[in-house]
């Protein structure tokens, strides 16, 4: 497998694990249109290859997560218990189809160009939307806040199976709301460690259809282990205020690209 080793697949990899380990977000934003458009993977490749990414990484960076303990646990358990059978459902539905062909791709284009583009504004507007909505949030009853995340987690698993795009920035705006007592640093382990077994069954779902590349996969992983390793542990101790409008603007020029 080492021997198929491509070093700018890796270069890329370290990057994106970097700003996944780092702010939450990046991971299918960045490196499914980066497969895409920069090196010419077929969209369901790319989508498929970069969930099982996905997955390895973010399981490195619950276990830094982990060990620095800022992952709440009931979170993502909360979030799991509607992805993972929404997930289901998904792979079940487009596995009757044929995804490798050119309107199966250029449709995972255009979902993927606007989940990339509410990505960003999400990113862009977050402040403002939270500010508008925490006061009414704050009081909502524990249970429908049980209630909302599993809706949330049923969502996104539909959202990242498809395009593997969501869980990061758009899961992160709706845990701010539901949660705004929890630190920033714990939502983003939380958001990460959800991100696993989404990830994991909605990659293991592409690669029985067949729309896995496993010596992408091994560059890919090469790069981000470490990557995200670092972004981990640089989270709580960097601001993302930087990163963030970089971030935004990245994705809305990208997914602008994908869907025009």
């Amino acid at each position: 497998m080492f021997d198929t080793i491509d070093p700018l697949f890796s270069l890329s990899g370290f990057v994106v694990g970097f700003l996944v380990g780092q702010t939450g977000v990046g991971g299918g934003s960045l490196m499914t249109p980066l497969l895409i458009l920069l090196f010419g993977v077929h969209p369901t490749t790319a989508v498929g290859t970069d969930l099982l990414y996905a997955a390895a990484t973010k399981t490195v960076g619950t276990l830094v997560h982990g060990v620095n303990q800022t992952v709440n646990w009931r979170i993502v358990l909360r979030l799991a218990a509607g992805s993972v059978p929404a997930t289901a459902l998904t792979l079940l539905l487009i596995s009757q189809f044929d995804i490798t062909g050119s309107t199966a791709s250029r449709m995972i284009s255009t979902v993927l160009g606007g989940m990339l583009l509410l990505t960003a504004l999400s990113l862009v507007f977050r402040r403002k939307f939270l500010a508008m909505a925490g006061d009414r949030l704050m009081g909502v009853a524990p249970h429908h806040t049980a209630t909302l995340t599993a809706l949330t987690g049923a969502v996104l698993g539909v959202l990242v199976t498809i395009s593997s795009v969501g869980a990061g920035a758009i899961g992160m705006t709706v845990l701010l709301l539901l949660y705004p007592r929890q630190p920033m640093v714990k939502l983003i382990g939380s958001d990460i460690a959800h991100a696993v077994p989404l990830t994991l069954l909605a990659g293991i779902g592409h690669w029985y259809i067949g729309s896995v590349n496993w010596p992408l996969l091994s560059s890919l992983l090469t790069g981000s282990v470490p990557g995200i390793i670092v972004g981990s542990y640089l989270s709580t101790r960097l601001s993302d205020a930087v990163l963030r409008p970089i971030l935004a603007v990245t994705l809305i020029v990208v997914g602008g690209r994908l869907v025009f």
